[in-house]
């Protein structure tokens, strides 16, 4: 199978702390394909020359031409000019400690065929919306955001769960966002974050926000299985308990075969 050109170009790199990065990439010859928010993109970068990956024999691996990763799309879905990724360092992972040494304008190869069924599609209009992300699982999120306004929905929150108040990628705008537009609420939540810190929003484990009363101070509306739609992206131990919380409260998984239910997830790992 021959080897995927390099076909796209670092064109923009915000590095938010040493471990998280905010990139922007952009096609080498045309503009980007169509996508709907909530998708997928492959990206890909030839291994790095100089380190050995052993196989769970302990013997080193093949290395692939290109190690390719799946990555949530932050970008709009009608911005066709680039693509904008929300990524995270696995220290000992093939591909990200060599998407760290690219600096702008480095070439690296995106599939243009972009996947993905975390959508809005079998979300009815003008239902509540609950948006629950963990570190990275931000980014599908983003995206729906700024490709959507409120005749899509009724009424929207995104809780963001990280460690520390560094990891909150995107607070900034997503505040300012909050500020804008009454139909929005951002609910910050650290588990690890120092006590005498100046961070002084919502602390504690995702499912911990999410009981009735504090989630609807938080919020500005209760979250009700006939009125609403959660969508969960990120760390797989978050989405067990809060999907086995919601079913409890009388929501329902979404799948092909029950298009109907109104838990969407999407595992990050």
């Amino acid at each position: 199978m021959p080897t995927p050109e390099l076909n796209a170009t670092l064109v923009k790199r915000e590095d938010l702390n040493e471990y998280l990065m905010v990139f922007k990439a952009r096609f080498s010859d045309g503009p980007v394909p169509e996508f709907k928010p909530g998708q997928f993109a492959m990206i890909g970068l030839p291994p790095d020359p100089n380190r050995v990956i052993l196989g769970k024999d302990g013997k080193p691996k093949k290395q692939p031409a290109l190690v390719r990763r799946a990555y949530s799309i932050a970008s709009a879905g009608n911005n066709a000019d680039h693509l904008e990724f929300f990524v995270i360092l696995v220290e000992d992972g093939e591909l990200t400690p060599v998407m760290w040494k690219l600096q702008e304008n480095s070439p690296l190869w995106i599939d243009k065929k972009i996947r993905g069924d975390f959508t809005l599609d079998d979300v009815p209009e003008g239902k509540d919306l609950l948006f629950i992300a963990t570190g990275t699982g931000l980014a599908p999120f983003l995206s729906m955001l700024r490709t959507f306004g409120p005749h899509r929905w009724r009424r929207v929150a995104i809780i963001h769960g990280v460690r520390v108040s560094p990891d909150l990628g995107y607070r900034t705008m997503l505040e300012q966002f909050a500020k804008e537009n009454p139909w929005f609420r951002y609910i910050p939540s650290v588990t690890r974050e120092p006590e005498d810190s100046p961070y002084d929003g919502p602390r504690g484990r995702v499912p911990l926000l999410l009981t009735p009363d504090r989630f609807e101070s938080l919020a500005g509306f209760p979250l009700d299985p006939n009125d609403a739609h959660v969508f969960l992206c990120g760390n797989p131990a978050m989405i067990t308990d809060v999907e086995a919380d919601l079913v409890k409260r009388g929501f329902s998984p979404h799948s092909r075969s029950k298009p109907d239910g109104n838990i969407h997830y999407e595992r990050y790992w």
